[in-house]
């Protein structure tokens, strides 16, 4: 019996140590931090904040990201935000219902320049993931060098009265 009580007692205290050592932080010295290699330079670009953001507007949210597709976009990816903006009505359903959120429209965008699989990967409901693949379908892209299967985070926000409102 004193045995038993004896293992399972050390048992408990070697799982209460398990997630104490998890936490401990561990240094890995690698060769740029050993002196045999100089360390890579890094330069940090500066993050302008995208077209089509701020407060009432659909398609807002994108300041400090950078979506890799947008470089195939005649503008980049300021243009390509202007015009999500521009395009974008904010469906009435959504609206009255006072629905805000990220749409995420998946698809690929194929070596001619043409989209194919296109696809909503989250919906928020009231008419803005329809809207969001509409918008999307509209985007013309210049040719890439290979496929490439990206995903396009579109923002609706409300903000003032009769701001891209569905007509």
């Amino acid at each position: 019996m004193k045995a038993t009580t004896f293992t399972l007692a050390l048992a408990l205290l070697a799982l209460a140590a398990v997630p104490a050592m998890a936490q401990q932080k561990v240094k890995i010295k690698t060769k740029t931090e050993s002196g045999n290699a100089p360390a890579p330079e890094t330069e940090a670009a500066p993050q302008e904040p995208a077209a089509g953001t701020g407060a009432g507007k659909a398609g807002a949210g994108t300041v400090g990201r950078s979506i890799a597709v947008a470089q195939y976009y005649e503008g980049g990816q300021e243009a390509m935000y202007a015009f999500i903006e521009q395009e974008l009505k904010y469906p009435l359903m959504a609206r009255r219902n006072r629905i805000q959120g990220t749409c995420i429209v998946s698809f690929t965008l194929n070596p001619d320049g043409s989209m194919s699989g296109v696809k909503l990967v989250k919906n928020i409901g009231g008419g803005c993931g329809e809207e969001a693949l509409r918008v999307v379908r509209l985007l013309k892209f210049k040719q890439p060098d290979y496929p490439i299967l990206t995903s396009l985070p579109i923002a609706f926000k409300l903000g003032a009265a009769g701001a891209n409102t569905a007509q």
